[in-house]
């Protein structure tokens, strides 16, 4: 089993990684915190990835990630019923870890279905499997913690126009204290801008 890999960029997308490792060019599946990380380094660039080797019948997958606490993460989502590597790394990219632990822990159905790909009866399976286990992840992990309800409310409408969670939250977030009080749309306008200039 393969469990860590450092190596060269060849290939950078937004779900894989192709590393050349000592002339071996290993296919690495990546959250999007891992992607963003590893592409602001760039082609060429020496990386360092945690990685779960999946195997299958008809094949044998990696799946890596920048921190071990987001690969420990994910194999507390494929312990879960009906979870499998895709809909794993996909919760992974909806939800920082600290924020996905807190999510789980407090039993927050509304932020896990706001994650693509995640549905009531998955959230809920989710909660029931993993709370106990979030609760001790989440108490060693800084999180923001819940939103106001009138910035959850940009956050859903910033998702529903396309953007990641992470990215809505991290743009509300940096809305200036004065733009707090504005009209929604105002609001909207404002993080929007934010998050062009991602």
């Amino acid at each position: 089993m393969i469990g860590y890999l450092r190596g060269i960029v060849l290939r950078c997308d937004p779900q894989l990684l192709l590393l050349d490792v000592g002339g071996v060019g290993y296919e690495v599946h990546v959250p999007q915190a891992t992607y963003e990380t590893v592409s602001g380094m760039g082609a060429g660039a020496q990386v360092a990835v945690h990685v779960h080797t999946h195997v299958r019948e008809d094949a044998i997958q990696l799946f890596g990630f920048s921190t071990e606490v987001e690969r420990q993460i994910f194999l507390l989502l494929l312990g879960v019923t009906g979870i499998g590597p895709k809909l794993g790394l996909t919760i992974l990219s909806g939800l920082p870890p600290a924020d996905l632990a807190a999510a789980l822990a407090a039993g927050d159905l509304r932020r896990l279905t706001g994650i693509s790909g995640v549905g009531k009866k998955t959230a809920e399976r989710m909660v029931v499997e993993l709370k106990e286990k979030a609760q001790l992840l989440a108490a060693s992990l800084p999180s923001r913690g819940p939103l106001p309800p009138a910035d959850d409310d940009l956050v859903l409408a910033l998702v529903n126009l396309g953007y990641r969670r992470n990215a809505a939250e991290d743009a509300v977030a940096r809305l200036e204290e004065s733009a707090k009080n504005a009209p929604f749309a105002e609001r909207l306008r404002l993080a929007l801008k934010l998050l062009s200039r991602v």
